[in-house]
């Protein structure tokens, strides 16, 4: 399914059914139909969430159905995403499939570096020319500023130590940071593990305070896309 179709499911379940409904046993049990006691262990997740060991998290996301083809972005995004990319190299953190680093190597044959990042899905590392390295967010086994652009895509609303993961974003980012995250709001029975929420363009930009001077923060259809420069 392409993001372009979740995206109106989620117009749909998030903005227009009202909470009371949203929340309601009647809900779950109408989501159980499609996707059976998944919805469940995912409320589950969310309420442990600061209990949570590492091994835990990552069998939940072993067992996580894959709901996008290949990638969790949009077209827009994506074509967003290719056209800001500054410098030489790239580090895709959170980078799944590889989906995003194979728009991002066709779209900019000249870049000389390309490295993808993630902790259990492993399917990047089949990609040619693409450096895989396996590493969490929170502690990127990277030197300060190797990277020109660092993009990381629905990852964040996934991360409970966010402050933690963006400042390791902005570490290893010499010039340029790009951060997608979901415009959504929480509610208790939903179809996918995120532990933060950010349904206004200024409820990201508190996430990632403080912000610097130069930043862009703006809605591209249900997605939030951020981006800042780290040079002067």
């Amino acid at each position: 399914m392409k993001r372009e179709t979740t995206n109106r499911i989620r117009f749909v379940i998030e903005d227009i059914l009202p909470p009371i409904i949203r929340d309601s046993k009647l809900f779950l049990w109408l989501a159980q139909s499609a996707w059976g006691s998944h919805i469940s262990h995912l409320a589950r997740f969310r309420e442990r969430a600061p209990f949570l060991t590492a091994e835990e998290y990552a069998e939940l996301y072993r067992n996580h159905p894959r709901v996008h083809a290949g990638t969790d972005n949009s077209d827009a995004c994506i074509r967003r995403i290719v056209r800001e990319i500054t410098g030489s190299s790239v580090c895709d953190v959170g980078c799944g499939t590889g989906a995003l680093l194979t728009h991002i190597k066709a779209g900019r044959p000249e870049l000389t570096r390309l490295t993808g990042v993630d902790f259990v899905i492993d399917d990047a590392a089949s990609l040619p020319e693409v450096e895989y390295v396996a590493a969490k967010i929170e502690a990127l086994p990277f030197a300060d500023g190797e990277f020109d652009t660092v993009v990381c895509t629905h990852v964040i609303e996934h991360v409970l130590e966010y402050r933690e993961a963006i400042a390791e974003l902005r570490r290893i980012a010499r010039r340029r940071l790009i951060i997608v995250v979901p415009r959504e709001r929480e509610y208790r029975y939903t179809f996918n593990p995120h532990f933060n929420f950010f349904p206004y363009t200024h409820s990201f930009l508190r996430a990632v305070h403080p912000v610097p001077p130069r930043y862009v923060c703006e809605d591209i259809g249900r997605d939030i896309f951020y981006m800042e420069d780290r040079e002067g």
